[in-house]
């Protein structure tokens, strides 16, 4: 495989994964249809105006020396875990990522500090239940929104069970909240869109087949070390996560 090779793949895992929140308007360029179609120059371009990706896959070309920050080996250890990322100092990438996102952030944020280290990785998952504020908001009477928000937003994984070419019925763990912890539930099925890239039908999602969702839409297929990793990085996030939680009812 030649470094073209690598690099586009980047951007096409790159631009499956972001498509389902970009389409619902919670991330990246209104209107784009870059994520669906795009060449490569405009996937990056897009990219660069997610304001949660773009700063941790900026940190993780500086800190790996990898040059381009849509090279496959950083796309796929931001969103999956592991990988090039799994390597780095948590604490030097906590204060390199804040460098970046304090400012965009502004003041509503305030646990937007060098503390974060604590549960930091260079990874999704970490933006979900650390940076993003909706982890802080369960246990204050209203948890059906925020924990909805972080279900649906963290990457997942499932088993297809059957799919119609549009839809496809997937067997899969939920996030659930006791009033004191996260955890995942006993697998159970649910329905999410098939395609694994904008307007694909995806008539050839199998049975058996272990596919990441984000948002509701599947967003590719995982390899056994790939689901292995998100596997690992979503209960390393949980338990950071929940240490938290502990440390602030004692």
């Amino acid at each position: 495989m030649t470094p073209a090779d690598v690099t586009n793949r980047g951007a096409e895992m790159f631009a499956h994964y972001a498509y389902a929140p970009n389409q619902l308007g919670y991330c990246g360029p209104a209107g784009s249809t870059a994520l669906a179609d795009g060449s490569r120059r405009e996937i990056e371009k897009a990219a660069r105006q997610f304001t949660g990706a773009s700063p941790y896959l900026q940190v993780l070309s500086q800190m790996t020396g990898i040059g381009d920050p849509l090279d496959e080996r950083i796309v796929e250890s931001y969103w999956l875990g592991g990988g090039v990322g799994a390597r780095l100092d948590r604490r030097e990438f906590t204060a390199q990522l804040l460098a970046v996102i304090g400012p965009q952030a502004g003041h509503y944020w305030h646990h937007l500090t060098s503390g974060l280290a604590d549960e930091a990785a260079p990874n999704h998952c970490f933006h979900v239940f650390g940076v993003y504020p909706w982890s802080r908001l369960l246990g204050k009477g209203m948890d059906e929104h925020p924990l909805s928000v972080l279900e649906n937003c963290r990457i997942t994984w499932g088993t297809v069970l059957s799919s119609d070419g549009v839809t496809a019925i997937v067997w899969r763990q939920a996030l659930r909240w006791d009033g004191r912890a996260l955890s995942l539930s006993p697998p159970s099925t649910q329905r999410v869109e098939a395609g694994l890239v904008a307007g694909d039908s995806c008539a050839d999602l199998a049975a058996g087949e272990v596919v990441a969702v984000h948002w509701g839409r599947v967003c590719g297929r995982l390899t056994p070390q790939q689901a292995a990793a998100l596997h690992d990085s979503t209960q390393r996030q949980l338990h950071a996560t929940n240490r938290r939680f502990a440390n602030q009812t004692t």
